[in-house]
């Protein structure tokens, strides 16, 4: 568990943040300058905050006349770039700061970098010098693992690659700080989710919980919005995958799984078309039928819609004018149509 209230005030900038963290990944998400960094490296001891403390499984890391040194903090720390030395192959490395007698090979075999070990950074891709930091900062065991952007140096088809390895160090139970600029990466790995806003935090919560919350969406923005699905694979067929959800029976396509695995689906709130009656002679293979729970306007021309089907949620991006001319109203019954191919790739993950 961590805990912590801070303050720490860099030039004209305030950060005012009280959070607790718990196991699984809490994802500290917001646009730059919202303070992410700031608060991680306090976290790690690497900046002393003005006031407050911060206390990690019980013990003040940071508080009234006491700063424990980073290298005893017990928290492993991997920046946006890899930081490898340049003249140590990837095995001293990954084995650099670890406990002597420490065996790198589980750690080298799960984010398949065991081939690698005799390599030096220069001769690795920026995906595999990526994963070679990330093992290194497994293999130290620490008590908290903080993860600043680890993806941001990357492009989209890398962090496309890197994603599953980080679903496997989530699954490795270490608890992780993920600090985030990218909602998909968010979707796909937290357990939590912290918004940062100019130095404060405007919302936490079960991930899930406040992705399909439409005065959320209105904080992340139209183009960020989109409500998190849980599903277990049921099946699959030209080349179309079947999860069974909370929503009911959806349909993706280009995504790979096998037969009863969970996976999470974010759908974006614009991909979403809402219809008064059951459309018919559609290529859209999901047609869901659906409640209004919420409407939320906003400043722009946009609507964001909450909408209630079986025991889950969506999200729906609609005009104002269209709701108007539909007559949409909280309560109401309508049918949600997602399009098969509207998921991306990077918007899946197990």
């Amino acid at each position: 568990m961590l805990e912590l209230a801070i303050t720490r005030r860099v030039g004209g900038f305030t950060l005012d943040v009280a959070l607790e963290a718990a196991s699984g990944v809490t994802a500290i998400f917001g646009p730059s300058g919202a303070g992410k960094t700031t608060l991680a490296r306090c976290v790690a001891g690497l900046e002393r905050p003005d006031a407050g403390q911060i206390v990690l499984d019980g013990t003040v890391l940071t508080g009234p006349g006491r700063a424990v040194p980073p290298h005893r903090r017990g928290i492993g720390y991997v920046f946006q770039e890899p930081r490898l030395f340049p003249h140590l192959d990837v095995r001293a490395n990954l084995l650099y700061g670890a406990p002597k007698g420490t065996d790198p090979g589980a750690v080298a075999r799960m984010l398949d970098i065991a081939p690698l070990l005799a390599r030096r950074p220069a001769g690795l891709s920026g995906g595999e010098a990526a994963r070679v930091a990330l093992g290194r900062a497994l293999l130290r065991a620490p008590k908290l693992l903080i993860l600043d952007e680890p993806l941001a140096a990357l492009d989209r088809r890398r962090r496309a690659a890197i994603l599953p390895y980080l679903e496997r160090l989530r699954d490795t139970g270490t608890p992780i700080l993920y600090i985030s600029h990218a909602i998909e990466e968010v979707a796909r790995l937290a357990t939590t989710l912290v918004l940062l806003r100019d130095g404060k935090v405007v919302a936490q919560g079960p991930v899930g919980d406040l992705l399909s919350d439409p005065e959320v969406a209105a904080l992340l923005g139209p183009d960020q919005a989109g409500a998190l699905i849980e599903g277990v694979v049921a099946g699959s067929e030209a080349g179309l995958l079947r999860l069974d959800t909370a929503l009911g029976r959806l349909e993706v396509a280009g995504v790979e799984a096998p037969p009863g695995g969970k996976v999470r689906v974010r759908i974006r709130a614009e991909d979403v078309i809402v219809a008064t009656r059951r459309p018919e002679g559609l290529s859209a293979r999901n047609v869901l039928p659906c409640r209004i729970a919420a409407l939320r306007g906003g400043q722009g021309p946009g609507v964001m819609l909450r909408l209630d089907a079986g025991e889950g949620r969506l999200l729906a991006r609609l005009t104002r004018r269209s709701v108007e001319e539909m007559g949409l109203a909280e309560g109401q019954d309508v049918w949600a149509v997602l399009k098969t191919s509207g998921v991306s790739r990077m918007d899946v993950g197990r």
